[in-house]
Protein backbone atom coordinates (compact mmCIF):
# COMPACT_ATOMS: atom_id res chain seq x y z
CA UNK A 1 0.00 0.00 0.00
CA UNK A 2 1.51 3.53 -0.67
CA UNK A 3 2.68 5.86 1.90
CA UNK A 4 -0.11 8.18 1.87
CA UNK A 5 -2.60 5.93 2.08
CA UNK A 6 -1.15 4.48 5.35
CA UNK A 7 -0.70 8.20 6.37
CA UNK A 8 -4.77 9.23 5.74
CA UNK A 9 -5.66 5.74 7.88
CA UNK A 10 -6.22 3.57 5.30
CA UNK A 11 -4.77 0.62 6.54
CA UNK A 12 -6.64 -1.68 8.14
CA UNK A 13 -5.78 -1.92 12.07
CA UNK A 14 -3.40 1.35 12.27
CA UNK A 15 -3.61 2.79 15.46
CA UNK A 16 -4.51 6.53 15.96
CA UNK A 17 -1.74 7.94 18.09
CA UNK A 18 -2.50 11.39 20.02
CA UNK A 19 -6.26 9.91 19.88
CA UNK A 20 -8.00 10.57 23.58
CA UNK A 21 -9.70 7.30 24.59
CA UNK A 22 -12.26 7.70 27.39
CA UNK A 23 -11.41 4.94 30.48
CA UNK A 24 -14.02 6.30 32.79
CA UNK A 25 -16.41 9.08 33.06
CA UNK A 26 -17.58 9.86 36.95
CA UNK A 27 -20.85 11.93 37.78
CA UNK A 28 -20.90 13.72 41.66
CA UNK A 29 -23.52 12.46 43.66
CA UNK A 30 -24.18 12.86 47.54
CA UNK A 31 -21.30 15.37 49.07
CA UNK A 32 -18.29 13.31 48.78
CA UNK A 33 -14.76 14.12 49.84
CA UNK A 34 -13.44 12.25 46.65
CA UNK A 35 -13.52 10.76 43.46
CA UNK A 36 -11.48 8.04 43.08
CA UNK A 37 -10.26 6.54 39.86
CA UNK A 38 -9.53 2.90 40.59
CA UNK A 39 -8.66 1.61 36.89
CA UNK A 40 -7.01 3.73 35.01
CA UNK A 41 -5.06 1.49 32.14
CA UNK A 42 -1.61 2.55 33.38
CA UNK A 43 0.23 -0.24 31.52
CA UNK A 44 -2.14 0.56 28.10
CA UNK A 45 -1.41 4.75 28.50
CA UNK A 46 1.91 6.64 29.38
CA UNK A 47 -0.16 9.94 29.48
CA UNK A 48 -3.55 10.06 30.80
CA UNK A 49 -5.82 13.66 30.69
CA UNK A 50 -8.44 14.86 33.49
CA UNK A 51 -11.22 17.06 32.89
CA UNK A 52 -13.76 18.20 35.66
CA UNK A 53 -16.66 20.35 34.59
CA UNK A 54 -19.06 22.19 36.88
CA UNK A 55 -17.52 20.57 40.04
CA UNK A 56 -19.21 22.43 42.56
CA UNK A 57 -18.29 23.21 46.37
CA UNK A 58 -19.92 24.46 49.03
CA UNK A 59 -19.63 28.26 50.62
CA UNK A 60 -16.20 26.94 52.79
CA UNK A 61 -12.81 27.14 52.63
CA UNK A 62 -11.33 24.47 51.18
CA UNK A 63 -8.52 22.82 49.27
CA UNK A 64 -8.29 20.70 46.19
CA UNK A 65 -5.87 18.57 45.25
CA UNK A 66 -4.53 14.84 43.67
CA UNK A 67 -3.03 11.73 45.26
CA UNK A 68 -1.79 8.66 43.95
CA UNK A 69 -2.00 5.23 44.53
CA UNK A 70 0.50 2.16 44.48
CA UNK A 71 -2.62 -0.67 45.61
CA UNK A 72 -5.19 -0.14 42.99
CA UNK A 73 -7.30 2.47 45.66
CA UNK A 74 -7.54 0.57 48.78
CA UNK A 75 -5.20 3.65 49.97
CA UNK A 76 -3.84 6.66 48.73
CA UNK A 77 -0.09 7.98 48.95
CA UNK A 78 0.07 11.13 52.13
CA UNK A 79 3.53 12.26 51.28
CA UNK A 80 6.31 13.07 48.92
CA UNK A 81 4.47 15.46 46.47
CA UNK A 82 5.83 18.76 45.40
CA UNK A 83 3.55 21.40 43.51
CA UNK A 84 3.41 24.87 42.91
CA UNK A 85 1.04 27.19 41.16
CA UNK A 86 0.53 30.71 40.56
CA UNK A 87 -2.96 31.73 41.66
CA UNK A 88 -5.00 34.58 40.11
CA UNK A 89 -7.44 36.38 41.46
CA UNK A 90 -9.03 38.13 38.49
CA UNK A 91 -9.97 41.09 40.53
CA UNK A 92 -7.31 41.18 42.82
CA UNK A 93 -3.90 40.17 41.75
CA UNK A 94 -1.94 37.05 42.27
CA UNK A 95 -0.48 35.06 45.09
CA UNK A 96 1.56 31.33 45.12
CA UNK A 97 0.90 28.64 46.38
CA UNK A 98 3.66 26.07 46.82
CA UNK A 99 5.37 22.86 48.87
CA UNK A 100 8.06 20.94 48.74
CA UNK A 101 6.63 18.58 51.13
CA UNK A 102 2.96 17.83 50.47
CA UNK A 103 0.07 15.75 51.53
CA UNK A 104 -1.72 15.64 48.29
CA UNK A 105 -0.69 18.00 45.00
CA UNK A 106 -2.67 21.05 45.56
CA UNK A 107 -3.93 22.51 42.49
CA UNK A 108 -7.07 24.63 44.02
CA UNK A 109 -8.39 26.68 47.22
CA UNK A 110 -11.27 28.51 47.39
CA UNK A 111 -12.80 31.35 49.29
CA UNK A 112 -15.98 31.60 51.27
CA UNK A 113 -17.98 31.09 49.05
CA UNK A 114 -19.85 28.82 46.28
CA UNK A 115 -17.40 27.70 43.89
CA UNK A 116 -17.77 26.29 40.65
CA UNK A 117 -14.85 24.96 39.08
CA UNK A 118 -13.97 23.58 35.54
CA UNK A 119 -10.34 22.40 34.19
CA UNK A 120 -7.93 19.52 33.26
CA UNK A 121 -4.79 18.03 33.94
CA UNK A 122 -2.22 15.82 32.53
CA UNK A 123 -0.95 12.97 34.32
CA UNK A 124 2.85 11.60 33.02
CA UNK A 125 4.81 8.23 33.79
CA UNK A 126 2.16 6.92 36.00
CA UNK A 127 2.75 3.04 35.08
CA UNK A 128 6.50 3.49 34.81
CA UNK A 129 7.89 2.18 38.16
CA UNK A 130 11.66 4.03 36.83
CA UNK A 131 9.98 7.42 36.46
CA UNK A 132 8.77 10.05 38.91
CA UNK A 133 5.34 10.55 38.29
CA UNK A 134 4.11 14.22 37.32
CA UNK A 135 0.98 16.54 35.88
CA UNK A 136 0.27 19.13 35.06
CA UNK A 137 -3.02 21.13 35.26
CA UNK A 138 -5.11 24.68 34.85
CA UNK A 139 -8.51 25.03 36.35
CA UNK A 140 -10.79 28.33 36.62
CA UNK A 141 -13.37 29.11 39.53
CA UNK A 142 -16.64 30.82 39.20
CA UNK A 143 -17.98 32.11 42.28
CA UNK A 144 -20.39 34.75 44.21
CA UNK A 145 -17.15 36.90 44.88
CA UNK A 146 -14.20 36.75 42.77
CA UNK A 147 -13.20 34.53 40.28
CA UNK A 148 -9.91 32.53 40.67
CA UNK A 149 -7.79 30.67 37.80
CA UNK A 150 -4.56 28.43 38.74
CA UNK A 151 -2.07 27.17 36.15
CA UNK A 152 0.75 24.71 37.63
CA UNK A 153 2.21 21.39 38.56
CA UNK A 154 3.33 18.65 40.43
CA UNK A 155 5.14 15.65 40.93
CA UNK A 156 5.40 12.53 43.32
CA UNK A 157 8.98 11.68 44.26
CA UNK A 158 8.75 8.67 44.70
CA UNK A 159 9.84 6.23 41.45
CA UNK A 160 6.83 3.53 40.64
CA UNK A 161 3.71 2.12 39.19
CA UNK A 162 1.19 4.27 40.19
CA UNK A 163 -2.65 2.45 39.39
CA UNK A 164 -5.60 4.44 41.15
CA UNK A 165 -6.23 8.36 40.82
CA UNK A 166 -8.05 10.22 43.62
CA UNK A 167 -9.46 13.72 43.39
CA UNK A 168 -9.89 15.45 46.52
CA UNK A 169 -11.03 18.44 48.64
CA UNK A 170 -10.12 19.15 52.09
CA UNK A 171 -11.18 21.24 54.66
CA UNK A 172 -14.90 21.06 53.67
CA UNK A 173 -17.89 19.09 53.13
CA UNK A 174 -17.20 17.96 49.89
CA UNK A 175 -18.20 18.18 46.08
CA UNK A 176 -22.25 18.93 45.45
CA UNK A 177 -22.09 18.27 41.48
CA UNK A 178 -20.12 17.64 38.22
CA UNK A 179 -18.85 15.15 36.34
CA UNK A 180 -15.23 14.04 35.73
CA UNK A 181 -13.63 12.21 32.81
CA UNK A 182 -10.24 10.69 32.56
CA UNK A 183 -8.65 9.74 29.24
CA UNK A 184 -5.96 7.93 27.87
CA UNK A 185 -3.56 9.09 25.15
CA UNK A 186 -3.11 6.31 22.62
CA UNK A 187 0.77 6.23 21.73
CA UNK A 188 0.61 3.87 18.59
Amino acid sequence: MPIGQAKFGLLGGVAEPGKLELIQTQTVSGTPTSVNFTNIQESTYNVHFLTFSNLDAPAQSQNFGFRFSTNGGSGYETGNYEYAYPYVNTVGGTFDSKSTSASQIEYAATGSDTRNMNGYAYFYNLGDSAKYSFVSFHEFQGGAGTDLVSFGSGVYTVANVINALQIRTTGGSGYTSGSLSLYGLAES
